[in-house]
């Protein structure tokens, strides 16, 4: 039996072969490159490389490493297919990606849409970033806030992407597919809700309890020290206020925020209910142009992928070997197709970034489908 030192020697040895081989096949990736670059040719072949990985499998001798040495030569084309995207970003080749860079976000004469009524986190989330003499106007639902950027009635609107606590909104996530709507900046919102009562209630009043149902999850701790109370779902929370004003029945309570307690009137029975007091929500602002400024540094993008072994792991190596920083992944249930998903990413950066560049052309050619949502 040989000393593990003589057969690490050996290791050594060959992994100095393996080296010095795939710096050779390299060099040769950048010819294949510049005669891509120089003929239109795409840089990804799927034929091609099936075929490849099917005479690699040949030449294997043993069946147990049959399998190992095509995932190894599925890395090697893998970075041989980012490195020529690297040649082809330096020769002036990046994707086109259509959005207009700007100093500043123009705000001169624009209107705002939030989805709720008086006194909602959107609106609350609205001001904070736009200020509070915003030209605005609030609508019922979340499509009705995209369908007034697509028809030109507001510039911008307001949208709930995700809490800290209670998750992603997934539906707004879908309807930044289907609206070609773009996302052009970001707005975190403390959390802190309160139960809401009509004057002259009292804890010992209540039956129903009124909010939306993130807001509901978020105060879980404290509604179940009342089990006896019903939980109704409402689409905001300041419409749940507005209804309990209006019904004007001294059994029901809503949750939402002191601002809109003060809005509607309403008595303050319980503060800070909800369970976390480092709970946040994420809006999005939305625009129908496609914009970004100048010193954007985050990027979020959506795709949809080969329903295979892998597909997955191959479209975030992109982002692996350009030293990207992937800052969040959903996936969310494509219409219409069963049990086939559409992942939406966030990764720091800049369009205009060489490294950026770099990923997002290798992920245009890798998916299905991918759009750009916004760089921000």
């Amino acid at each position: 039996m040989k000393d593990l030192s003589e057969i690490r020697e050996e290791i050594d040895k060959i992994d100095r072969q393996i080296v010095a081989l795939y710096e050779a096949r390299m060099k040769l990736t950048t010819e294949v490159a510049e005669y891509k670059i120089s003929t239109g040719k795409p840089v990804l072949d799927k034929i091609r490389e099936q075929e490849k990985l099917t005479k690699i499998k040949e030449l294997v001798h043993t069946e147990e490493n049959r399998y190992d040495a095509g995932e190894l030569f599925e890395q090697i084309m893998a970075l041989s297919r980012k490195r020529q995207y690297q040649r082809m970003i330096q020769h002036g080749q990046g994707l086109e990606t259509g959005f207009v860079q700007v100093d500043r976000l123009p705000f001169t004469s624009h209107k705002v849409v939030y989805q709720g009524t008086e006194g909602a986190y959107s609106q609350i989330a609205m001001k904070a970033y736009f200020g509070e003499d915003t030209d605005s106007y609030h609508v019922e639902t979340w499509r009705d806030a995209m369908e007034a950027i697509r028809s030109g009635e507001a510039d911008y609107a307001v949208l709930p992407i995700e809490n800290s606590s209670a998750g992603i909104v997934g539906e707004n996530f879908d309807l930044l597919v289907e609206y070609g709507n773009y996302i052009v900046a970001e707005q975190t919102i403390k959390v802190e809700h309160a139960l809401l009562g009509l004057p002259g209630s009292s804890l010992s009043d209540i039956t129903h309890v009124y909010s939306h149902p993130q807001a509901l999850m978020q105060s879980v701790d404290f509604l179940d020290e009342h089990r006896d109370w019903k939980r109704v779902k409402a689409k905001n929370t300041a419409m749940a206020a507005k209804k309990i004003l209006e019904d004007g029945r001294k059994e029901q309570a809503a949750i939402a925020s002191t601002v809109t307690a003060d809005i509607y009137g309403l008595k303050i029975l319980k503060d800070h209910i909800n369970y976390s007091d480092e709970n946040s929500t994420r809006f999005i602002i939305v625009s129908g142009r496609k914009i970004c400024q100048k010193g954007a540094d985050k990027i979020s993008i959506c795709f949809e992928i080969s329903h295979e072994s892998g597909s997955l792991y191959h479209m975030l190596s992109h982002m692996i070997f350009n030293n990207l920083n992937m800052v969040k992944i959903e996936s969310r249930p494509v219409k219409d197709r069963s049990f086939e998903y559409r992942f939406f990413v966030d990764m720091e950066g800049n369009l205009r970034d060489g490294a950026v560049q770099n990923a997002l052309k290798g992920l245009q050619e890798g998916a299905l489908s991918i759009k750009i949502l916004g760089n921000y």
